[in-house]
């Protein structure tokens, strides 16, 4: 009898320890992942929209930019570098070596018009700093919201060039509102 009950112990003690080493290893991987692979941050305003909206919730991916660089028309997190822990997300309309303007309410990319699909409206009221031709230099960026006469974005003096060290990663998943779950449309 004691035999049965020491064995029925044992096997208790086990459980429990593999209990709690299960639930220690899920919270390591979540922690990694948060802080390495992914993070989750909210839209507030609306200079993405329609694609996003003030509210949404969205997760970044943080590892894409490890294996590539940044594309054109890439949906992506950027650092704020006036206010710590804010973060823009915008689209990159402009990359390193092109040279950018808005003339007329059109994106001009080399002397070229750009063919933007994006945009949610036709013309550009305010070129802001793009009035004048803005030469990206090497591991910079130039970014525009969709909803671009509402956005601030490389057009403003607050944020213009758009180093590759301040780019967090690429806006992934939207997580909510739940009837919008689903990738965030880079292309």
């Amino acid at each position: 009898m004691d035999y049965i009950k020491r064995n029925r112990n044992r096997k208790i003690r086990r459980a429990i320890i593999s209990s709690i080493l299960y639930v220690l290893s899920i919270i390591l991987i979540v922690f990694v992942v948060l802080a390495f692979v992914c993070q989750k941050t909210v839209i507030l305003g609306d200079s993405m929209y329609p694609l996003l909206e003030n509210g949404d919730e969205v997760l970044i991916d943080k590892v894409t930019y490890d294996f590539r660089e940044p594309q054109r028309y890439d949906v992506i997190v950027l650092k704020f570098r006036y206010l710590a822990d804010t973060y823009y997300v915008k689209r990159i309309i402009g990359l390193p070596g092109e040279t950018v303007q808005i003339y007329d309410g059109v994106i001009y990319i080399n002397n070229t018009p750009l063919d933007d699909p994006y945009g949610y409206e036709d013309y550009i009221i305010d070129p802001g700093l793009a009035e004048e031709p803005i030469e990206l230099g090497e591991n910079e960026y130039f970014v525009l919201g969709d909803n671009r006469n509402v956005s601030r974005d490389s057009r403003d003096k607050t944020v213009f060039k758009v180093n590759r060290n301040d780019i967090i990663g690429r806006a992934w998943i939207r997580l909510f509102p739940l009837n919008k779950f689903g990738f965030v449309r880079h292309r």
